[in-house]
């Protein structure tokens, strides 16, 4: 049996996915136009903070909240029309997350750069 690392799953999530910087993960949430989805643990962010106007989605729970026959869909919490940008502490988790999200069916999902690290460093409010 191959195990394939964890390393390998983000890196081919990588090359499925699509990519933004913080500025035009901003800019999509300045015009309106997307959900900011932090997939971190609850122990990070209040260790670390939040981001202003960002959602909070346990990574473990993603696919349940935005699945709509779940019996922990989150209805009315988020507009499924709108792109669903993840973010994560780095850049790692919200990858995987957002491959997942494509698999489900969601057509506009992008993933933030560099995660919390980079948002901290942009022009996002960190409340």
């Amino acid at each position: 049996m191959k195990i394939i690392s964890s390393m390998e799953l983000v890196n081919k999530a990588l090359k499925e996915i699509k990519t933004i910087s913080t500025d035009e993960a901003y800019k999509l949430i300045k015009e309106n136009n997307s959900n900011l989805i932090d997939i971190r643990d609850v122990r990070e962010l209040q260790k670390e903070g939040s981001v202003e106007g960002a959602t909070h989605i346990p990574r473990g729970m993603l696919e349940f909240w935005l699945d709509p026959e779940s019996a922990y869909f989150k209805n009315g919490k988020l507009d499924l029309e709108k792109e669903m940008v993840l973010f994560c502490a780095g850049g790692l988790r919200s990858a995987l997350a957002a491959k997942s999200l494509k698999e489900m069916g969601f057509e506009k999902v992008s993933h933030i750069d560099g995660g919390f690290g980079a948002i901290k460093q942009s022009k996002f409010k960190i409340v």
